[in-house]
C-alpha cells in the first residue's frame, strides 16, 4: 500500500495544445502561455487592484445581461456572479498574474480574468479546478464579449475608481495648504519674481495660492470622469457586435450602471469607439498638468526652506531623516524631493501614452496595455505623493517669523508701496540707496523729508503692503524736485 500523493499540476488544453498548470492555480492555459511569452516588467496586473475589480465588474454585468437575454443559463450566470463578488472582495487578486506589458491588445489580461472567474466559480460550486465542462472560461464567462470591448471598458472603470482614491488625497492636501494659509495669515514676507525680490506679501497668501492651484487641478480631474463613462461594451471584436444579441449592449450597460452607481453610456459609434484612445490621452494630460503644478509647489517648498543658514530659510520643513552620511546635522527636504520624482515619472508616462495612442492602426489600438498601465500607475503614484506630502511635510511646516520680519524691514520692495505718493523716480533713488547702504527704507524716506514717520508706517503697514486694504481715489505725487534724496555711492556704502 502506498501513500496518496497530491498532484502538483493539472493538464489543460487550448488551441495550441496541452499545457501543465499548477494544480491549485485559478488561472489556466491561456494565462500560462502569457506568463511564458511576456516576462517583461515583472509587474502583474494584480498590482493595479482597481483594474482587477473592474474586470470582475464587467464579467458580472455580462453574466447578468446574458442571463436576461437567455444567452446563458441562470445557474451558470449565478456561478459567474458569485465568483465576481468574491474577486471584488479581494480574495483572489493574487491570481491575476500576467504582466501588465503584453502583446495582443490586452487579450492575455482578459483571458486571465476569464480563467480566474471560471475556476473560482467552479470551486465555490464544489467542482474541481479546470472542470470546464461545468463552466467554460470562454464559452460562458466570455459570452457576448471580446477583449476589444472588455479591456478598454474595464480600463475606463478602473481609472474612474482610482481617480476617486486620488481625489480624496488631492482634496486633503489642498485643505492642508489652506489651513497653513490661515495659520500664516499675518506673517509678512518678501515676494519674489524671477528669483529677485519683488514686493511684500504674506506667507499665508503664498500658501493659499498653493491650495488654489490644487483646487483648479481637482476641477480638471473631475471634468474627465464623465468621459470615462462612455464605453464600447457590446462592440465585441471591432464594433459590429458580432456574436452578441443586438440587445446586449444596452442590457449590459444597464447592469454596469447598477453595479457602479454611476450612469454609463454606450458610445454612439462603436466602430470608432473601439479604436479610439482620445479619453486616455486627455486623462493622461490632466494628470501631467496636476503633477507638474504639484512639482512646482515642491520646488517652492525646497527653496523657501533652503539653508537653514545660508539659504532663504523662510520656512522650516519637518525633519524626516538624517540627510548625509558624512555631514552631521544635515537634513534634506526628502518629501518634496520624492514628489518631484513622481512628477517626472508622470510626465514620462504621458509621453508613453501619447506614442501608444498615435501608434494604433485601423479598427484597434494594440498598445492599450501600456496606456492603461501608465495611467493607473500615475494615478496611484500621485495619490501616494499627495498623501505623503501632506502627512510628512505640509502639516508640520513652521514659519521662520524672525527671519521673515528682518527681510521685510530691510527689503527695498517696500518702497513700491510709496510710489503713488513720492513718484517712481524718487522711489527708485531710495531703493538704490537702501541697497547700497543696507539702511531701513522708512528711515531714508523720513531723512529725505518726503513724509513723516507716522505716514510712512501707515503706508507700509501689513494691510497696505499686502493690498488687503486697497487704495482708492487719486493720490498726490511728490516729485524729486520737492525733496533732496542722497544716493550713496558704492564707496560711501562701504564706509557705512
Amino acid at each position: 500500500m502506498t501513500d496518496d500523493v497530491h498532484p502538483t499540476t493539472r493538464t489543460e488544453i487550448d488551441s495550441l495544445g496541452a499545457v501543465e498548470i499548477p494544480f491549485d492555480a485559478y488561472w489556466g492555459a491561456h494565462t500560462a502561455r502569457a506568463l511564458e511569452n511576456f516576462p517583461i516588467s515583472g509587474t502583474p496586473i494584480s498590482r493595479h487592484p482597481r483594474m482587477v475589480d473592474a474586470l470582475a465588474i464587467v464579467k458580472q454585468a455580462a453574466a447578468r445581461a446574458n442571463r436576461d437575454l437567455e444567452a446563458l443559463p441562470p445557474e451558470k450566470a449565478a456561478m459567474i456572479e458569485r465568483a465576481c463578488v468574491a474577486i471584488r472582495e479581494g480574495r483572489f487578486h493574487d491570481q491575476f498574474v500576467v504582466d501588465v506589458i503584453q502583446g495582443g491588445a490586452g487579450t492575455s489580461t482578459n483571458m486571465n480574468a476569464n480563467e480566474v472567474v471560471a475556476n473560482v466559480a467552479l470551486e465555490l460550486a464544489g467542482h474541481p479546478l479546470g472542470d470546464y465542462a461545468a463552466l467554460n472560461p470562454i464559452d460562458d464567462v466570455n459570452r457576448s464579449q471580446s477583449t476589444n470591448d472588455v479591456y478598454p471598458t474595464a480600463g475606463k472603470i478602473a481609472i474612474a475608481l482610482a481617480l476617486e482614491d486620488l481625489l480624496v488625497e488631492h482634496v486633503a492636501l489642498k485643505r492642508a495648504f489652506a489651513d497653513k494659509g490661515h495659520e500664516f495669515h499675518d506673517v509678512l514676507k518678501v515676494g519674489r519674481t524671477q528669483l529677485q525680490d519683488a514686493v511684500p506679501m504674506t506667507l499665508g497668501q503664498e500658501f493659499h495660492g498653493f491650495a488654489t492651484t490644487l483646487g483648479e487641478d481637482e476641477d480638471r480631474i473631475r471634468e474627465v470622469l464623465p468621459l470615462l463613462r462612455e464605453i464600447n461594451l457590446g462592440a465585441t471584436a471591432i464594433g459590429t457586435g458580432i456574436t452578441a444579441d443586438p440587445r446586449y449592449a444596452a442590457t449590459v450597460r444597464g447592469h454596469l450602471t447598477d453595479l457602479l452607481g454611476e450612469q454609463y453610456v454606450t458610445a454612439g459609434d462603436l466602430i470608432e469607439a473601439t479604436s479610439d484612445t482620445g479619453v486616455f490621452m486627455q486623462m493622461s494630460g490632466v494628470l501631467k498638468r496636476a503633477a507638474v503644478k504639484l512639482s512646482k509647489i515642491c520646488n517652492d517648498l525646497r527653496l523657501l526652506s533652503s539653508g537653514p543658514q545660508a539659504g532663504l530659510g523662510e520656512i522650516v520643513l519637518p525633519p524626516r531623516q538624517a540627510g548625509s552620511s558624512i555631514m552631521p546635522g544635515k537634513v534634506n527636504p526628502v518629501i518634496p524631493e520624492v514628489v518631484n520624482q513622481i512628477a517626472f515619472a508622470v510626465v514620462g508616462h504621458d509621453v508613453s501614452v501619447t506614442m501608444a495612442a498615435e501608434a494604433g492602426q485601423l479598427q484597434l489600438n494594440a498598445f492599450e496595455p501600456l496606456i492603461l498601465h501608465s495611467i493607473l500607475t500615475n494615478v496611484a503614484w500621485l495619490a501616494a505623493g499627495c498623501r505623503t506630502l501632506r502627512l510628512h511635510c505640509v502639516e508640520g511646516i513652521q514659519a521662520n517669523v524672525d527671519r521673515l520680519d528682518t527681510m521685510v524691514r530691510t527689503s527695498v520692495g517696500v518702497v513700491t508701496a510709496l510710489t503713488p505718493w513720492i513718484g517712481y523716480a524718487a522711489a527708485s533713488a531710495l531703493a538704490k540707496t537702501a541697497l547700497l547702504t543696507g539702511h531701513d527704507v522708512a528711515d531714508l524716506v523720513v531723512e529725505a523729508g518726503l513724509m513723516d514717520r507716522a505716514r510712512v508706517l501707515e503706508l507700509t503697514s501689513p494691510e497696505r503692503l499686502t493690498n488687503s486694504t486697497p487704495l482708492t481715489g487719486s493720490v498726490a505725487v511728490v516729485g524729486p524736485e520737492t525733496a533732496t534724496i542722497a544716493i550713496a555711492s558704492p564707496t560711501e556704502a562701504d564706509s557705512v
